[in-house]
C-alpha cells in the first residue's frame, strides 16, 4: 500500500511500478479530501506494507488509524512532493528506496 496526499503522482506511480511484481498485490491512496482514492480502514486493513512519502502521511495514519495499523509495518520512504506522474527522476527514488523491502525487477 502506498500513501502519498493526493493520490496522483507518487504513490500512484509507486502502484504501477509494484502491480506487476510477481507475488505482490499494489494500491495506492492519498490523505487529503480530494485525493484520486481516499486512504480509508478498508485499505489499511487489505495492505500488509504501507509506504508513506513523506513523515506527514505517517502522523496522519497514526492518529487516524491507529487500530487499523497494529501489527502492521509502516514505512517513511521520504519521497518530497516534486514529481510527476511517471516521472522517470521519481521512479528510480522509488526503485532505491523500496529496495531494502521489496524485490523490484527491472
Amino acid at each position: 500500500m502506498f500513501v502519498c496526499s493526493r493520490n496522483k503522482w507518487r504513490s500512484r506511480t509507486a502502484e504501477d511500478l509494484c502491480r506487476a511484481l510477481p507475488g505482490y498485490e499494489a494500491r495506492s491512496a492519498g490523505t487529503e479530501p480530494g485525493a484520486r482514492r481516499r486512504v480509508d480502514a478498508g485499505l489499511l486493513g487489505w495492505a500488509d506494507l504501507i509506504f508513506v512519502m513523506e513523515r506527514k502521511h505517517r502522523d496522519y495514519l497514526q492518529e487516524r488509524f491507529a487500530e487499523e495499523l497494529a501489527g502492521k509495518r509502516l514505512m517513511c520512504l521520504r519521497i518530497p512532493d516534486d514529481f510527476t506522474y511517471n516521472d522517470p527522476e521519481l521512479i528510480d527514488l522509488l526503485k532505491a528506496q523500496l529496495s531494502p523491502y521489496i524485490r523490484l525487477i527491472d
